[in-house]
C-alpha cells in the first residue's frame, strides 16, 4: 500500500532541495523527521512538513509508523517566476525565481512470517 503526500509551488530551487533528500532517503521516515531540523538548510523545513503529512496519512489509514519506508522522494521543477533588474543603458537582466514540487511516497515494509509446520 502506498501513501502519497505532496507540496507544490514551493518557492525554493530544486537544486537546493536535492542534497537534503540524498541525506535522508535511506532513513526511516520517523528518523528523518527527527534529524531534519539539525541539517542546517532552508530546504529541511518544507521537506519535514511533507514527510509529516505522509506519516499522518498513513496513521489515518491505520498503518504503523515503524513499518514504513521511503519508496520514492521526487523533487520536480515547477514554474518559474520571471523577474528582472534594470541595468545601465536601458537594459534589463532577467532573474528566474525557481519553484519546486515535492512528492513523497511511503510504502509498508512486508514482514515475512515463518510458517511453523508439523512433521508427520
Amino acid at each position: 500500500m502506498e501513501i502519497i503526500a505532496s507540496q507544490k509551488f514551493l518557492l525554493l530551487s530544486p537544486r537546493k532541495i536535492r542534497p537534503v533528500v540524498l541525506l535522508i532517503k535511506k532513513m526511516r521516515p520517523v528518523e528523518a523527521v527527527n534529524k531534519l531540523p539539525f541539517v542546517g538548510k532552508k530546504a529541511a523545513e518544507p521537506l519535514a512538513k511533507v514527510i509529516k503529512q505522509a506519516l499522518a496519512n498513513a496513521k489515518v489509514k491505520g498503518l504503523s509508523e515503524d513499518d514504513l519506508y521511503f519508496k520514492e522522494i521526487q523533487i520536480g521543477e515547477g514554474p518559474r517566476l520571471k523577474r528582472g533588474r534594470a541595468v545601465s543603458r536601458g537594459q534589463w537582466h532577467p532573474i528566474k525565481k525557481r519553484m519546486s514540487h515535492i512528492r513523497v511516497i511511503l510504502e509498508v515494509r512486508k514482514v515475512e512470517t515463518k510458517k511453523s509446520g508439523t512433521k508427520n
